[in-house]
């Protein structure tokens, strides 16, 4: 295979700094952190938190800087002070919480503080960036 073809095949992600590629950026990280995998059984998205949640200790801190990494480019965006604030402490919940053994992974499957967060900078972005809404397609 020529490296032409690997390059069509991964995911290519905006490294600007505008809002449009960090909306972008984080869409993708929300989708690997909290909907990567369905649950046949379920029929619900689990993702690398809920994964990394099953790694004691480690797999939670790991879990904590990727949910973090979404609160920065929130910052960056020139979110207020107050939204970094609920961002900030819904990571903060997950990770408390989610560390407890067994009822912390049914917490990470349920809570899905990514997916929170995704949804306040989203507000953000359409309310001072409307350029960067995405239609769904």
């Amino acid at each position: 295979m020529n490296n032409g073809n690997l390059r069509s095949m991964s995911a290519q992600l905006p490294l600007g700094t505008d809002p449009l590629s960090v909306r972008l950026r984080i869409e993708a990280l929300e989708r690997m952190l909290e909907g990567m995998i369905r649950v046949p059984v379920l029929g619900r998205k689990v993702g690398l938190d809920a994964l990394l949640g099953l790694v004691p200790v480690a797999g939670d801190a790991l879990a904590a800087v990727l949910g973090l990494y979404i609160v920065w480019e929130g910052r960056n965006l020139g979110m207020s002070r107050w939204q970094l604030w609920r961002m900030a402490t819904n990571v903060g919940v997950d990770t408390l919480i989610g560390a407890v053994p067994l009822a912390g992974d049914l917490f990470d499957f349920l809570y899905r503080s990514n997916t929170r967060n995704l949804k306040i900078i989203k507000r953000h972005l359409d309310r001072h960036h409307p350029s960067t809404t995405v239609l769904p397609g």
